[in-house]
């Protein structure tokens, strides 16, 4: 299991409706993101930055974040939400979610 950390900001003016949307995830869009073996998938909000935590449990991630972004359903989720975020200014040239170190752990 790898514990993944990831920030990105949210747009203010985008704020209502991206926490509206994650109210009421679509069935689809959870079944594939369990499908994609990520588990304990948590976003926290402040002051409009995202927080998201998950755990992958697979064994290929690169693998499966393609079946993901294949997925016709989830395609369709992200062109609702990703006009609500923008990446912070330290993401890299590939990155929409930008990647955090993880320095410490406690289970």
């Amino acid at each position: 299991m790898k514990r993944f950390g990831q920030t990105i900001y949210l747009k203010p003016e985008g704020a209502e409706e991206y926490i509206r949307q994650h109210v009421a995830v679509w069935p689809g869009v959870l079944a594939k993101i369990k499908e994609c073996n990520i588990s304990n998938y948590s976003i926290f909000v402040r002051d409009n930055v995202l927080f998201a935590y998950f755990e992958y449990v697979g064994n290929d991630f690169e693998g499966d974040m393609k079946l993901m972004a294949a997925h016709e359903e989830m395609q369709r989720w992200w062109d609702v939400v990703k006009p609500l975020m923008q990446p912070i200014e330290s993401a890299g040239p590939k990155e929409f979610w930008a990647d955090m170190q993880e320095i410490f752990h406690l289970d």
